[in-house]
């Protein structure tokens, strides 16, 4: 893929994202995730594997079906209240199903197959501009209809997602489908608490952001797409292996770590809520996750060879490290004394 392509979809992502995120009117938004979903095809399916063409293909008809739903549910609002304006939602079958289409476009369970399959037959860097750019128009919109939603039935998929999230990826051997099951149960934490505190949602979604990258760019750096391979890159990058087991023990919600902050928050917010059994539920279920995060962990800096994996031992290499990924891991793991100062913004 030449680097002119590369700038014209990087463009065109972020020009879509722009128009989503800054429209009141259904059609713009819609117009801005259909750019968007344009956009990124050409990434992934750059690589011309047969796999990359199955998540390309998956990926469209996704996005094509949430999209055809998002567009008949402000059309529908429109024709019953006559509105346009998408803070306007009041008609409850059109509530029913704009919730319908940002679920699949997020990958709530149920709509969550999907994504799984699409990361693993693409590239670290077009799966990290999936799991983190691609969420953030469909969560805006959440955000900004969330007084218009049910309580109930986003709750309701939001503890199936962080179950699932956390279930699905106890016995994954594969680095990006682990990353993809852990974006399902950090979209649970998002949307659990949407509608009571949606600037907590946010917060939620830029922490997550911030350790995602640095998790991504890590793996695409020592090459790593599965645990046998993770666990001889010790010998290869060990300053990179430390800063990896560090962010994947923030992105578990460890304290003192930077993770911990939304996690403590959100329970937080249930509580004041009078919702404590819900934020009991979840608080156990990311047990769940809690326990692959700690098997990467392990794999990554605590299994040194000899070990019983059949992978090529790595040599050191003279490849220049990202200068992103310092920086995006020191966030991801130090921010938690600013937590009173980002409490007086939520």
């Amino acid at each position: 893929m030449t680097p002119l392509a590369k700038l014209i979809s990087a463009s065109s992502i972020l020009l879509g994202t722009t128009i989503t995120i800054t429209s009141s009117h259904w059609m713009a938004a819609w117009i801005g995730l259909e750019i968007n979903t344009l956009s990124i095809i050409p990434l992934i399916s750059k690589s011309h594997h047969p796999r990359a063409i199955e998540a390309t293909t998956k990926y469209f008809l996704v996005q094509a079906a949430a999209s055809a739903l998002l567009l008949f549910s402000g059309t529908t609002n429109a024709w019953y209240t006559g509105q346009w304006d998408i803070t306007q939602l009041s008609y409850p079958p059109s509530c029913l199903l704009l919730t319908t289409a940002i679920a699949i476009k997020l990958g709530l369970v149920p709509f969550h197959f999907w994504f799984p399959e699409v990361l693993q037959g693409t590239s670290f860097i077009t799966a990290l501009l999936l799991s983190t750019v691609m969420k953030l128009p469909p969560i805006t919109i959440l955000l900004i209809t969330s007084h218009s939603l049910n309580s109930t039935l986003l709750t309701s998929m939001s503890i199936m997602s962080i179950a699932l999230g956390g279930w699905m990826g106890l016995n994954q051997t594969q680095t990006r489908k682990i990353m993809a099951f852990s974006s399902i149960s950090h979209i649970g934490w998002m949307t659990i608490i949407i509608i009571y505190n949606p600037k907590l949602t946010m917060l939620t979604f830029y922490i997550y952001t911030l350790m995602t990258v640095s998790i991504f760019l890590t793996m695409d750096t020592t090459n790593t797409m599965n645990l046998p391979t993770l666990m001889t890159s010790w010998t290869k990058t060990p300053m990179l292996s430390t800063t990896l087991m560090l962010t994947l023990l923030s992105l578990a919600g460890l304290p003192p770590l930077t993770g911990f902050l939304p996690k403590w928050l959100i329970i937080q917010e249930l509580i004041k809520q009078e919702l404590t059994t819900t934020s009991m539920a979840i608080s156990l279920l990311s047990l769940l996750s809690l326990f692959f995060y700690l098997r990467l962990a392990y794999c990554s800096t605590i299994t040194l060879p000899p070990n019983p994996s059949n992978k090529m031992k790595q040599w050191a290499t003279k490849s220049p490290t990202n200068i992103l990924i310092p920086t995006f891991a020191s966030l991801s793991i130090s921010l938690l004394p600013l937590s009173p100062m980002m409490l007086t913004n939520t």
